[in-house]
This record gives structure tokens, sequence and C-alpha cells, in this order.
């Protein structure tokens, strides 16, 4: 496995369970955790409640919070790590530099920073949150105050009485900007598009209902359950935008609470339809916009310059400090650069700037890799270690269908790769994501939206619950007839 976050831990996991012992987990890192190590931002937390942001199969009973905080969500996967007994299988400060499929042996030959290695299966759970997004701005390299990106935060590096310019306004700058705004100097907002934001229903979980959940288990799975299905009922709106109005009412009747001057909450009122763009959860952030030493710019940015940012309209605002909120690459993720497929050619290179795969997991070229939260595995309302825990098991019916018929190699056929790309695509086109009016980070560079599953998560969990090996190449190296063993 390449990665230690939710992807890779809950992989390893569900391997020693089946009794599988002859594994590694490659970490570029120095501690497992992926998303939840790296972003560690002041305010840092899950927008979606504990009890569905976790494994159903190792429930943790004393959330501090329904909505848990970054620290408990990286203590969690630490703590499976050492309930599954994974540590002698972790390979961390390991980064995979590339892997390349060798044909004739019938495996992954890689190569990391701490030597070679070899692997029949090969799967991939970098995660599409993995590598900052830094904009290109022209003169940034002139800039002589300090910059960090939210994902890469400076603990060490003292905010207060800054002169602070924020570039984005994300579900991160969400979290951190209430943070730091109250201990700057100034603070200076640069905004592309305002966000939709919803109010957080979170408060913080009693001993009366962790020593339930401690003591009776069923009840934290009633209470999962629950969450389940509320969160999947939203999915309707985001599928048939129509129905986004009641949110919309939602989130324009929080701002006029949260935002008394007309003028601000013009700037902060959203020009595109709910769900577009990802849907924001915050009490504090629009407050954290009207305070007296917040400064709010919507013109475009034109250049960076030694002491401050001067955006189109000739105005000079000065800083000392730059942080960029910027979002990460996804459709473009750098992993996809060092995988090589059967033809030699990368993944960045097979896919062109619009990541494709057959069911979001695997991709025709590419024997043997099985991608976690791949193309059209993402999510706009709830939880995606549902997606991952679907994959996974996915994983394993797969292994055990090569095991069952003697067999070493799968791979997607391309005409079944190809027509679900394109019933991806029918089914997007009608919903928020791309009839919504936004450009978002959901879209590839070609205007695909490659990044969200077009619907409900049991419509996708019906997808993967058996293997069909009829939708696949199987064989073993070098074998002229790799089909043999579908008929």
């Amino acid at each position: 496995m390449i990665g230690a976050g939710f992807g890779g831990i809950g992989t390893a996991i569900r391997l020693r369970q089946r009794g599988v012992e002859d594994f590694l987990v490659f970490e570029r890192a120095a501690d497992l955790g992926g998303t939840w190590r790296d972003n560690s931002y002041p305010g840092c937390a899950c927008d979606v409640p504990s009890n569905l942001y976790s494994f159903s199969f190792a429930p943790r009973p004393d959330w501090s919070r329904s909505f848990s905080p970054q620290p408990e969500i990286w203590d969690y996967l630490r703590a499976c790590a050492d309930r599954y007994g994974l540590h002698p299988h972790l390979r961390l400060g390991h980064e995979v530099r590339a892997a390349r499929w060798d044909g004739a042996a019938g495996r992954w030959q890689l190569d990391t920073s701490g030597g070679p290695y070899s692997a029949e299966i090969l799967v991939a759970a970098t995660g599409p949150l993995s590598e900052p997004a830094i904009p290109d701005l022209p003169g940034l390299d002139t800039f002589a105050g300090h910059t960090f990106h939210s994902a890469r935060w400076d603990h060490g590096y003292d905010l207060t009485g800054r002169r602070v310019a924020v570039v984005g306004t994300g579900a991160s700058a969400a979290q951190f900007v209430p943070e730091i705004a109250p201990r700057v100097a100034g603070l200076t907002v640069f905004q592309r598009t305002p966000p939709w934001v919803l109010p957080r229903r979170d408060r913080a979980l009693t001993g009366v209902e962790q020593r339930l959940y401690r003591t009776v288990p069923a009840a934290q799975r009633l209470v999962r359950s629950s969450l389940y299905w509320s969160r999947e009922l939203t999915a309707v709106a985001f599928l048939r935008p129509r129905f986004m109005a009641v949110g919309q009412r939602m989130a324009q009747r929080h701002l006029r609470r949260q935002v008394p001057d007309p003028g601000l909450r013009a700037k902060l009122t959203p020009r595109f339809t709910m769900g577009c763009k990802r849907v924001l959860l915050s009490n504090d952030y629009l407050p954290a916009l009207a305070r007296s030493n917040v400064d709010v710019v919507t013109e475009k940015i034109a250049e960076i310059r030694p002491h401050g940012i001067v955006t189109v309209d000739g105005a000079e605002h000065p800083a000392d400090t730059l942080i960029f909120g910027t979002g990460f690459h996804v459709t473009d993720a750098p992993a996809a650069q060092y995988l090589y497929g059967r033809d030699g050619r990368n993944l960045d290179e097979v896919w062109q700037g619009s990541p494709k795969a057959y069911l979001g997991t695997t991709v025709a070229g590419f024997p043997n890799l099985f991608l976690l939260l791949g193309p059209n595995t993402g999510l706009g309302h709830t939880s995606v270690v549902l997606m991952l825990e679907y994959q996974i098991e996915f994983v394993m019916r797969a292994l055990s269908y090569l095991d069952s018929v003697g067999a070493r190699q799968v791979e997607p056929r391309p005409e079944v790769q190809r027509e679900f790309v394109l019933e991806m695509d029918r089914r997007l086109a009608p919903t928020v994501w791309l009839s919504g009016g936004c450009a978002s980070w959901y879209l590839d560079r070609t205007g695909r939206n490659s990044t969200i599953w077009p619907g409900f998560t049991w419509a996708y969990h019906r997808r993967l619950r058996r293997f069909d090996p009829g939708a696949y190449l199987i064989g073993n190296p070098d074998s002229v007839d790799i089909a043999d063993h579908v008929k």
C-alpha cells in the first residue's frame, strides 16, 4: 500500500483480519495519519459527525464532540494501528518515487527512498487531499515576509501582531480564520467566490453518552445508522438542484444573523447554487469576517510585492505574512505521475488531465492496481470513510477471486471502463456540481467532474458488493488468452 491514512490503515486491518501478513504500507512521512496528520492548523476539525467519520468495524466511544477535532482523528488512526498490530507492516519515512508494472514477472517494481521493493498487488491510498495547491501568482517569489499553506502550518511562527493576508475562502480558511483573527493586527482575506455557509450543529458529548457507547455498543451503532440515513437523504438536493432552495434559505438566514453590515453581506452572498462548491459548516467564520481588523477583498490578485499584495484595481494591501488556504491537487494528483502501467506510460499520461477508473478503483492498462478514493468516488453530502470501506471490501473480494481461480493478474476491460465513465458523465450532467453555475475543484482541467460520485453511497456499495469477473481481464504473467478464467 502507498499511504498510511484512512485508506492504507483500513486496508491493512482488513488484510490482517483475513490472515494475510505479507504486506507493507509505505508512508513518506515520519508518522501515519495522512490528511489528519498534515492538517494541524488552528481550528482544524471534521465537518462530518464523529460517529460517521470512523471505521464501522472500529468505533470509538469517547469522541469529545459531535464533530471531532483534528487531534482526536489523528489519535484514532494511531490507536487503530496499535489495536490491530499494524506497526510491523508500516514503512514510515519511505517515499514511493516510482512504481512500474513488470509484465514478465507479473509484479510491481517500487523505487522508494528506503530502497527497492516489489509486490504482486499495489493499493494506492494516497488520498485526494494530500498535496497542497499553491496558485502561481506573479511575484510570489519576491515576497519578503513569511509564507505557508494551511496544510503545512508553521506552528513555530507567532502570528500575534502580524499583518496577515489569507488567499482562499474554502473549508480550511473557514476554520483557521476565526482562530487567528483575534491575534493579528490586521487580516486581509482574498476571496474569489463566497462559499455557502450553514450553521455547525456541534456540541460536547456528555459522559453519559460516552459510557453508554462503551457499555452498549449497539447504542452507538444506532446513532451511526441514524446519522447515515439523515446525511444520505441530503444527497437528493445535490442530484436534483431544485431541492437546494431549502438549504439556501437556511444559509441566507444564517448570513443575515451573523453579518449585520449590508455591504459585507453582499460580498459574502454566493451567486451560484448551493452544493456546486463545497458547503461549509461554521458558526464563527462569518462573524470573524465582520471584525474591525478584518477586510474581505473580492478583487482579483494582480501580483505579489515584497511587502504586500496588489489587486487588479491597483490597490496594494500591506502584509508581512501570507497564508494559502487554497486546497489541494485533486484531479492532478502528483501520485499519477509515478505509477507506470503495462505500456510504460504513467497514469498522468494516460488520463491526460481527466482521471478515469472503473468503479473509481481499477484502471485499464494497470494490472493489479487498486485506487482508494479514486476518480468519481468523492462525496458532497456524507463521509468518504464509507466509500473507503466499500472499496476496501471490494479489493478483498477481488483478491479472493484471484485465489479461487489460481490467477495472479486483474485489470478492467477497456470497454467496460469506457462505459462506466460515460455513465458517470451522463448522471453528473443534471447535478448541482455541473449545473450550479460555479467552477469548483471537483472539475478537472478538461471540464469534466472526475471527482464526485453522482448518487447515494448505498448505490455505490451495491455496485461493489460482488466482484464481477466478466468486467475484467484475468490471467497470469505473459498469458496469451487472459480471458480464459472468466469463461
